[in-house]
């Protein structure tokens, strides 16, 4: 295997691991994108590790939403429910605990952009005529 071969698959699989590392801590973490972390470490991980790619489409949380992502780019109600409430959850907290600088502004419309782009995907495949 060519060095450039071997260091992009090393590449990806750090940044698969990483991802996915960040994705469980968003589980916890209110304000922290948990689907995108696990959308990008299945990405990464199809280009760097078989074992890790087939792990996470076999998981029973993570699974179904790397299939719901594959068949026609859907985020379920649910997701974007608790996606919403987080985001709004940790915009309350950075408001209520810091400094009301640019910084807290551009996280918030960030936060902002990112919801509006969740929920303009949709939630089911269109129905078959």
């Amino acid at each position: 295997m060519p060095i450039s071969s071997r260091l992009s698959r090393l590449l990806f699989g750090l940044l698969a691991y990483v991802s996915l590392g960040i994705g469980l801590i968003a589980i916890v973490i209110p304000g922290l994108p948990t689907t995108e972390f696990i959308l990008l470490a299945a990405w990464a991980a199809t280009r760097s590790s078989p074992r890790l790619s087939a792990w996470l489409e076999n998981h029973r949380l993570f699974g179904p939403i790397l299939h719901n992502w594959r068949n026609g780019k859907i985020i379920a109600r649910r997701a974007k429910i608790s996606a919403t409430v987080s985001m709004l959850l940790c915009a309350g907290l950075m408001l209520a605990m810091l400094e009301h600088g640019w910084p807290v502004y551009l996280a918030i419309a960030g936060m902002g952009l990112g919801n509006l782009w969740i929920w303009s995907r949709p939630e089911s495949l269109p129905e078959s005529c």
